[in-house]
């Protein structure tokens, strides 16, 4: 008897225990949740989808997919870690930079090879005559590019330093502007704050010869992933990522046109200058309209403005890639959409891709959009480590 109660009495002892440390634990993650209100700032990564083949992941996406008439997709390349922005070479390969820390290269065929390894979450890419542009988090440097030979050669020449690299949104998109300057995009550090450093949530410019000091282009943007021009007009647009925690539909994400020393917006004002919950009421100044309201937190990651295309509908309209949602009590983006700039001066939009969503199941997360001149689209697919091909075949 004396044995039973000491043992009744030991399991008491372990319950009390176990007890306290999960009630310690939820209190421990309650305030992580509270922490996060404030201090999370992007959209964060779904699980990756379990490594399919090639046949199979082709046959999920192909069956579900809803294209414009006359366009089919198919799978180009695959086994990329997480893949991101896309550039071209003078022989056709493509030049690939993934969320981590390699870049890669990948043939007309889809063979893929890895570029570049060991580097600071390479993002942005740009080929300009010899040399090779990679926007790491905290900096942007050059090497030459040998298309014949497919490598890099020689040394990595540092051409902007000094990027923030205190956590937060930490791709960095860089472009060549018509004007010839460079342009550069760094997200905010935050969900929403005042930001300490001058370049957060803003797009800078800058000569990659150091001839002119970077200049801050434009302010406000929270996390502008996307940019691009039109082809005719020439004005700048890019695709930002409105705020998280204020519910399922607001803040609208936002197309804006961007233009020199504006302000559009955040952390104060979000989509038509509605005021921010917790910012809203120490500003005063005036923020840029959108061009567009898309809608809450489905994530655009990149903008192109299509110029070879063979449909007429299509020419000079933009795509916009939809990463997806994740605090969303239902999943929203997880597409392409096209967006029409109309004669009278509206923006309208029409579906282009959907199939990334299969019911509540994610089998793609698009990202870039790259434009070859045959027409043809190759699309960058995070999720699921691959590289779409888009052809029109009237």
């Amino acid at each position: 008897m004396g044995s039973d109660r000491q043992n009744t009495s030991t399991l008491k002892s372990l319950w009390a225990r176990k007890r306290k440390w999960l009630l310690g634990s939820g209190a421990i993650l309650a305030g992580f949740l509270t922490l996060s209100y404030w201090t999370i700032p992007v959209n964060i990564a779904l699980p990756r989808a379990f490594a399919a083949s090639g046949i199979k992941l082709q046959k999920q996406m192909v069956k579900k997919a809803q294209l414009p008439k006359g366009y089919e997709i198919s799978l180009f390349a695959k086994g990329m870690k997480a893949p991101r922005l896309i550039a071209q070479t003078s022989t056709d390969d493509l030049i690939v930079s993934s969320r981590g820390s390699k870049v890669y290269l990948v043939s007309p065929k889809g063979k893929v090879k890895t570029l570049m390894r060991g580097l600071n979450q390479p993002h942005g890419l740009l080929l300009d005559q010899v040399w090779l542009y990679i926007a790491e988090e905290h900096r942007v440097f050059r090497i030459r590019y040998n298309p014949i030979k497919r490598e890099v050669v020689g040394e990595i020449e540092t051409v902007l330093a000094g990027l923030p690299d205190n956590g937060g949104h930490s791709s960095r998109t860089l472009k060549k502007g018509p004007d010839g300057w460079f342009y550069l995009t760094i997200g905010s550090s935050c969900n929403v704050c005042r930001e300490r450093h001058k370049w957060r949530a803003a797009m800078l410019r800058f000569r990659p010869d150091r001839t002119a000091k970077p200049q801050i282009y434009a302010t406000g943007l929270r996390n502008t992933v996307g940019f691009d021009w039109h082809p005719v007009t020439n004005k700048l647009y890019g695709v930002d990522n409105g705020r998280d925690w204020l519910g399922d539909d607001f803040p609208p994400d936002e197309l804006n046109q961007i233009a020199e020393n504006k302000f559009y917006g955040w952390p104060f004002r979000h989509g038509d200058n509605v005021a921010d919950p917790e910012l809203g009421g120490s500003f005063n100044g005036p923020a840029q309209i959108p061009a567009f309201n898309f809608d809450a937190h489905i994530a655009p990651l990149s903008i192109r403005f299509l110029r070879h295309q063979k449909s007429p509908e299509l020419q000079n309209t933009a795509l916009v890639a939809q990463h997806g949602s994740w605090n969303r009590s239902t999943k929203n983006g997880y597409r392409i959409v096209s967006l029409h700039f109309n004669k009278d001066g509206t923006i309208s939009r029409k579906m282009f891709l959907t199939g990334f969503l299969q019911g509540k199941k994610v089998i793609g997360r698009p990202v870039d959009i790259f434009e070859r001149k045959d027409g043809s689209l190759i699309i960058s697919d995070d999720y699921s480590g691959a590289l779409w091909l888009i052809r029109y075949r009237g």
